[in-house]
């Protein structure tokens, strides 16, 4: 008892310190002009600002304090709420009872999904066809957002899923060289462990390059819904493992997916927070406006005239039809 106890705490403390550190992090994107978007460009000048690199350790700092699965992944989606608090008072981000009820179906999601996912083997599939084509299918998407800006410009939704993708990434190679190094396979160990840290680092630029023209309370739940559903999706292919062998064959399972998505999908149509990087004003279904931030007017001047192109970004004063998840 004890021990779940001090499980939880630990989780709790990993995911107020990692929603702290994503809002200190914006702060900083915001005010790196749009040129630098989804550039490396963008990093280099991050990492010389001193708000940055203590959000940035402030999330590192979340690692080591997480504790098993059924623990940690619901108590990191609660700490969505802890964001969407701590960006009131540091970004100027309001979120009304639409936002919230998104956040909180997401919340609820995982928490289903920690309760029904299929429990953690410590091997993976035998066939490398498999897993190469796997993880170059993932690869290539999570890279979408760059090929797209290299074209003509990247909607900031692609942005948001393409770093939440490359986390994903990242998660699925860190298994894998786990599993590689528990069988003593050194040399596919340290090339999976590489792999890690690139996808990361791709992560990261994505994530940053979304921090600049969508509200952190958007971005950071968008992210966390990617990262988490891509990996339980690929545990059958990669892992071998079957959803009808999760409680009630699959369906508690399915159904937690589901609300998971349909939370992140209802968040990215927000108009609310759509409005808010926009400048626009926009009433919440009680009645009140929201002006934007000093932090939103400057990025409006920091962003191309362009951005008013991308259809993610139009909004209006009244709220465009609920899309479920």
């Amino acid at each position: 008892m004890s021990d779940l106890v001090l499980g939880i705490a630990a989780a709790v403390g990993a995911s107020t310190f990692y929603s702290l550190g994503i809002a200190f992090q914006a702060l900083d994107a915001r005010e790196v002009t749009h040129e630098a978007h989804l550039r490396l460009a963008l990093l280099r000048r991050l990492v010389t600002r001193a708000r940055w690199l203590f959000g940035t350790g402030l999330s590192i700092l979340g690692f080591p304090l997480q504790a098993p699965l059924v623990v940690v992944q619901p108590t990191l989606a609660t700490g969505l709420l802890v964001l969407m608090l701590a960006s009131q008072r540091l970004l100027g981000e309001r979120a009304g009872r639409y936002e919230y009820l998104c956040v909180l179906a997401i919340v609820i999601g995982v928490l289903g999904l920690a309760l029904t996912a299929p429990p953690r083997t410590d091997t993976h599939t035998s066939q490398q066809l498999t897993i190469t084509l796997v993880l170059v299918g993932l690869g290539c998407a999570s890279l979408l957002p760059y090929v797209l800006h290299t074209l003509y410009r990247s909607p900031a939704v692609v942005t948001m899923i393409g770093a939440g993708l490359a986390f994903a990434w990242s998660g699925v190679a860190t298994k894998l060289a786990s599993d590689d190094l528990s069988q003593g396979h050194l040399v596919p160990a340290l090339v999976w462990a590489l792999s890690t840290a690139a996808a990361s680092g791709v992560g990261v630029l994505s994530e940053m390059s979304a921090l600049q023209s969508r509200p952190a309370i958007q971005v950071a739940p968008v992210v966390f819904v990617a990262q988490t559903v891509v990996p339980i999706v690929l545990a059958p292919l990669l892992l071998g493992e079957s959803f009808a062998a999760t409680p009630l064959d699959g369906i508690p399972l399915g159904a937690s997916l589901a609300l998971l998505l349909a939370g992140a999908t209802m968040l990215v149509r927000s108009p609310l927070l759509l409005a808010l990087m926009d400048g626009e004003r926009v009433s919440e279904p009680s009645g009140s406006a929201l002006s934007p931030s000093p932090a939103s007017r400057a990025t409006m001047r920091s962003s191309p005239a362009t951005e008013a192109l991308d259809p993610s970004t139009s909004t209006t004063s009244t709220s465009p039809a609920r899309v479920g998840r």
